[in-house]
């Protein structure tokens, strides 16, 4: 089972702001965080996601082929949460919709270009 997922960011005070309205509006708060690292979970025993400058100093890239999902209840939860990434400026990549037939889902990166999705299961 995940315990948390961890984005690299090369500005975590943006990367902060785009993830506390993301993350908070599926009920998510910040329960860690210091200099390089920032971790948001609904609670402290649940998995989380975390954004951090990398350790090695370098700078973040996006991992081709990576991608954290985020699992909500229904269709009209992904449509919200996947607009919401849009209007705080993540791009679009996939517009919310079925895939197949039991998964919805919507798809975008963030402001750092990692790729997330929104989905669930109908």
């Amino acid at each position: 089972m995940i315990g948390y997922v961890t984005l690299g960011t090369n500005d975590i005070s943006r990367a902060a702001k785009f993830y506390d309205t993301l993350l908070g509006a599926l009920g998510a708060k910040r329960f860690m965080e210091g200099e390089r690292f920032i971790a948001w979970a609904v609670a402290p025993d649940k998995p989380g996601i975390g954004i951090s400058k990398p350790f090695d100093g370098k700078p973040a890239t996006i991992g081709n082929g990576c991608m954290t999902a985020l699992a909500v209840q229904d269709p009209k939860e992904v449509d919200r949460i996947h607009a919401l990434a849009l209007s705080l400026g993540g791009k679009d990549e996939g517009a919310a919709g079925p895939r197949g037939d039991a998964f919805y889902a919507g798809y975008f990166r963030d402001l750092d270009g990692n790729k997330l999705n929104v989905f669930c299961m109908r």
